[in-house]
């Protein structure tokens, strides 16, 4: 189905009608852009995403145990003993 569709006689025809829609001072600046829009998708394919930084904010459970166990064995100075 789609055996023909880049002849030269067919890109001359494809090139020829975006040239009466667009107009000739349009039709660089829409190249530009097409090609620069290959060459970032192209770099964005062939590179690795990067890894957001994450801060670990989560509080480590087995700290707040030993703190509370710490807090436990020590008396309070305030309270008098009987």
């Amino acid at each position: 189905m789609f055996e023909g569709l880049f002849q030269p006689m067919h890109m001359l025809i494809i090139l020829a009608i975006a040239l009466i829609v667009f107009g000739p001072k349009k039709l660089p600046e829409l190249g530009a852009g097409l090609g620069k829009s290959i060459r970032e998708f192209k770099k964005a394919l062939s590179t690795e995403p990067e890894k957001p930084a994450v801060e670990n904010t989560a509080v480590n459970p087995l700290k707040s145990e030993e703190v509370k166990t710490d807090q436990a064995a020590q008396p309070d100075p305030d309270k008098k003993s009987v």
